[in-house]
C-alpha cells in the first residue's frame, strides 16, 4: 500500500490476515484536502495546449503531451510557484521538443494533506498569471531549405543534406522544398522569394561560409525581399553566428557551420518553437546564454 493510500474495509481485513493489529495513519484536519486532490487541482492550472493530466499515487500529477509539441515555459512564473513551499513543479526545458505521450511536467504537493486555503490561493494565482507551461503542437510543418555556396549551391547540398535530414528527424519532420543557389545577393533573393511562395513554416539557409552578419550576401538577400531581421548573434556555442529573420509569419534562419555536424547547436534549440509556429523574439534568443554552452 503506497503512501497516501485510502484504507478500505478490505484493506483492514488483509492487514489483519497478515497479523498486523496496529498501523499508523494520517487523518485530514478541518481545512485540509488530500494530496492527490490538491495535485490534480493545481495541475489543471499549470499547463495548457496539447496536454493531459495523469495522476500518480503520493500527491503527484504528471502532464503529458497528446501529440508532438514544443514545450514553452514561463521561467519566472515557475520560479515564483516553486517558492511557495506547498508544492513543487518540475518541467522540461523551455523550447524543448516533446514527442506524443511524453511527460513534460510533474506537480508534487506536500505529503498527505495540503491546507485548502493554500491550494485555492495557488489556483487563483495561476488563473491570474498562468499557465506557466504550454504544449504548443507541431502539426504538419512545411520546411524549406536553401543550400548555398560561393561557387555552386549544389556543393552545399551534397555536404549538408544527410545531416539536415538527421536533424529534422529528431523533431519528427522532414524537408518539403529544396533549392540551391550561389552565394550572391540577387540569386539568393530570387531563391528565397520562390520558396516563400509555397508558404513554408520555416526556411533554413544552409551556407558553406560564415557570414559577417546582416551585411553579408545572405543578410542582404533577406532584407532585399522584405524580411525583418530579428536577431544576429546568439549566446550559444556552437551557433554564435545565428541570423534570424521573419518574412511575415515565416521564420528565415541562417546558422553557418551548424549544418556540418549532427551535434547539438543553436539550430536544435530553435527548431521546435519555430516548427510550432511560435515567433521567437530577439530577447528570447538573448536568454539562451544560460545553458548555451552546449557539449
Amino acid at each position: 500500500m503506497a503512501k497516501g493510500h485510502l484504507l478500505s474495509e478490505e484493506d483492514v481485513r488483509v492487514l489483519d490476515a497478515e497479523g498486523l493489529d496496529r498501523i499508523w495513519v494520517a487523518e485530514l484536519e478541518l481545512g485540509e484536502v488530500g494530496e492527490d486532490y490538491a495535485a490534480s487541482v493545481i495541475a489543471g492550472e499549470v499547463g495548457c495546449g496539447s496536454l493531459e493530466i495523469r495522476l500518480v499515487a503520493g500527491g503527484r500529477a504528471n502532464l503529458v503531451t497528446t501529440e508532438n509539441c514544443c514545450v514553452l515555459v514561463d521561467d519566472m512564473l515557475l520560479r515564483q510557484v516553486n517558492q511557495t513551499g506547498c508544492l513543487a513543479v518540475a518541467t522540461s526545458p523551455n523550447f524543448a521538443f516533446a514527442a506524443a505521450w511524453q511527460r513534460v511536467a510533474t506537480v508534487k504537493t506536500t505529503p498527505f494533506a495540503v491546507p485548502q486555503q493554500e491550494m485555492e490561493a495557488m489556483r487563483s494565482f495561476l488563473r491570474e498569471r498562468g499557465p506557466l507551461l504550454q504544449g504548443r503542437p507541431i502539426r504538419h510543418p512545411v520546411v524549406a531549405v536553401l543550400y548555398c555556396d560561393p561557387l555552386q549551391g549544389e556543393r552545399a547540398r551534397q555536404l549538408f543534406e544527410g545531416i539536415m535530414r538527421t536533424r529534422l528527424d529528431r523533431d519528427g519532420t522532414g524537408v518539403t522544398f529544396v533549392l540551391t543557389a550561389p552565394e550572391e545577393e540577387g540569386a539568393l533573393a530570387r531563391a528565397l522569394e520562390h520558396l516563400l511562395r509555397h508558404k513554408p513554416t520555416i526556411v533554413l539557409i544552409a551556407s558553406t561560409t560564415a557570414p559577417a552578419g546582416p551585411s553579408d550576401a545572405v543578410g542582404r538577400a533577406m532584407e532585399r525581399i522584405g524580411c525583418k531581421i530579428e536577431r544576429f548573434l546568439a549566446p550559444v556555442e556552437p551557433g554564435n553566428l545565428l541570423l534570424l529573420a521573419y518574412a511575415g509569419d515565416v521564420a528565415v534562419l541562417s546558422a553557418p557551420g551548424c549544418f556540418r555536424s549532427p551535434k547539438s547547436n543553436v539550430v536544435d534549440l530553435l527548431l521546435p518553437p519555430l516548427l510550432a509556429r511560435y515567433r521567437v523574439t530577439a530577447a528570447e534568443v538573448a536568454s539562451l546564454g544560460h545553458g548555451g554552452l552546449l557539449q
